[in-house]
């Protein structure tokens, strides 16, 4: 028996982690495979397996997604996922603790989870279809750069 929690009309929320990660100004987005934000850009990040620390879960998912090495430098907030069936039934919730992290390696490459991968200008977003929420994290973790305080 699996201990692993259904994403599809889950009994309990879904603990996830993502990662911003910065290089040269630029911030790394990946387009989803699966739901929810399928086919649209968002940070790299997934599922927390048990006993593993939420930082540890976004380099992890980062590494496994894109092939990209970094850094934890700050703690973003965290994003909730939910999205609803035409019956108004939960049919997928996520609550997505989000990190601020600085490259170390790679370049980044297509995989399974994500099709595409794209180092971005974050103020330059505009054009590209981005996952609900997203830009204002993005917001939130640039001005975090500029003033860490």
């Amino acid at each position: 028996m699996s201990l692993a929690p259904s994403r599809a009309y889950p009994a309990r929320p879904i603990l996830a982690a993502s990662v911003a990660v910065f290089r040269a100004g630029r911030v790394l987005l990946a387009e989803r495979v699966s739901p929810p934000g399928a086919n649209l850009l968002s940070l790299p990040g997934g599922l927390v397996e048990v006993g593993e620390t939420l930082e540890a879960a976004a380099l992890r998912e980062l590494d496994e997604e894109t092939g990209v090495l970094a850094r934890i430098t700050g703690f973003n907030g965290h994003v909730e996922v939910i999205a609803r069936d035409g019956d108004d039934r939960v049919e997928r919730h996520f609550v997505v603790a989000s990190f601020i992290g600085e490259w170390i390696a790679g370049e980044g490459r297509p995989g399974d989870e994500a099709r595409t991968i794209l180092w971005a200008d974050p103020g330059r977003l505009d054009g590209l279809q981005l996952t609900p929420g997203l830009r204002p994290l993005l917001e939130r973790a640039v001005a975090t750069m500029r003033d860490p305080s």
